[in-house]
């Protein structure tokens, strides 16, 4: 499999990461996005021994998108301070066979319990033991057929957070089974993308902009239409 590289420097190593590829190693002992990316700078930059390569975020398993590594613990912990105190923008684009209730853009608070045993998360309430603060707004960006194309950007770093608001919201990500979609994708992916991710750089101090398309999926292939049919509604 080829390792889409977006961004390469001394201190960072940002890549895509195809829907179903563990982030980290897991129980399906399946190879990680931080094997390869290991394996890439060993071969690429001729480093002996075991490379350091610092995982500062996630994406679950069957989401796609920009995922950013550091190479330097440097790095590592001037982003992970970034991911902690929510200073990193992040935007996703999901595809659902229903509308959201209500208005077509929002942002929704809720108060989110995991339950490590079956790996969900569902909606609490505050003072509630494992109980944390989700924010999330969503934009409804076009509608094509019977899709519904969203942006969705976490104003917090929940597990799961973008797939419950969605649920919460009457609009499954398609495929995410875990949260009320009907029917699974061909790939077992869900409709889910991380599409753009902005971070301070680390040493540098200046913002760094990664972006990302969607994959080459039948169910992202409409995009394109439904922003442009939205432009034409709003009179642009």
């Amino acid at each position: 499999m080829t390792l889409e590289r977006l961004h390469v420097d001394n201190h960072l190593l940002a890549l895509v990461k195809p829907a179903g590829e563990p982030v980290v190693p897991d129980e399906s002992g399946d190879v990680s996005l931080l094997e390869r990316g290991k394996r890439w700078i060993a071969e690429e930059f001729h480093k002996p021994g075991d490379v350091f390569l610092g995982v500062v975020h996630r994406l679950d398993r069957p989401v796609s998108g920009v995922v950013l590594f550091a190479r330097t613990s440097k790095a590592a912990a001037r982003l992970s301070e970034q991911f902690r105190t929510h200073s990193v923008r992040k935007l996703y684009f999901g595809v659902s066979a229903s509308t959201p209730r209500g208005a077509d853009s929002g942002e929704l608070a809720q108060w989110l319990v995991k339950d490590p045993a079956s790996n969900t998360v569902r909606v609490g309430r505050e003072g509630e033991s494992g109980a944390l603060l989700a924010r999330t707004r969503y934009r409804v960006v076009g509608r094509v057929d019977a899709l519904v194309h969203l942006e969705l950007e976490p104003l917090t770093g929940r597990p799961h957070q973008l797939r419950v608001a969605c649920a919460s919201l009457g609009a499954p990500l398609l495929g995410d089974l875990k949260y009320g979609a009907r029917d699974a994708l061909e790939d077992r992916s869900i409709a889910l993308h991380a599409a753009e991710l902005d971070v301070e750089h680390p040493t540098l101090r200046t913002r760094l902009e990664l972006r990302c398309e969607p994959p080459a999926k039948p169910w992202w292939r409409s995009r394109t239409e439904a922003l442009s049919r939205a432009r034409k509604g709003a009179g642009q």
